[in-house]
């Protein structure tokens, strides 16, 4: 071979009649660009919410709730379903301390014309239904209207602490202290009140 002769470079061409391979290497991207890019997607303004799995944590998976599950539970965390169930609780509870004070009344039975008289049986037991129903109704009454009111003042502030049931007491107890003046409805607004916050404090 002479001096100075030229030798012509061959050319590299992959399988498959892809295009030619270049000469020069392309350059890298920036590390630091892609690090960056990175950290916003993990942490940054782009990162994208996802929803946690009880697996993921740990737990047991729970299933999709359905459309009538949902509406299920709406409806009973509604107003009207906390009213109606302080309702029927206070009902049972009414009549059965009612009943447990006319058990434990000796004068159950008597009657105030001839208290000489010693009452039956069927006196005695009638007496301590209409105390029992007596008891029943008012618990009722004072139970579906704490509820409700409770439900209604949390739903409008929007929080769960121990202001809505002092405000719900307070409401009840005037309300009822109501019917017998001004004076009655203020000292059973503030009775309601207290009596709600040392119930509140020893639950929570």
């Amino acid at each position: 071979m002479a001096d100075g002769a030229v030798v012509p470079r061959p050319e590299l061409r992959p399988h498959g009649g892809q295009s030619q391979l270049r000469s020069q290497a392309e350059p890298l991207p920036d590390s630091g660009l892609i690090y960056s890019q990175l950290l916003q997607q993990l942490v940054g303004q782009q990162r994208q919410p996802r929803p946690l799995s009880p697996a993921v944590l740990g737990g047991f998976p729970a299933p999709v709730k359905s459309e009538e599950q949902k509406m299920v539970e709406r409806a009973m965390e509604s107003c009207g379903f906390k009213a109606a169930l302080a309702c029927v609780g206070g009902f049972v509870l009414g009549g059965a301390f009612g009943i447990f004070t006319a058990g434990i009344d000796t004068n159950v039975g008597f009657d105030p014309k001839d208290p000489l008289r010693t009452p039956t049986a069927k006196e005695v037991l009638k007496d301590m239904g209409q105390r029992g129903m007596s008891y029943a109704k008012n618990f009722a009454i004072v139970g579906a209207m704490f509820s409700c009111t409770e439900c209604l003042i949390e739903s409008y502030r929007g929080k769960s602490d121990w202001k809505n049931s002092v405000l719900s007491g307070c409401v009840t107890g005037g309300a009822i202290g109501f019917r017998a003046g001004l004076k009655a409805g203020a000292i059973g607004c503030g009775g309601f009140a207290a009596f709600s916050a040392v119930i509140d404090y020893y639950l929570r």
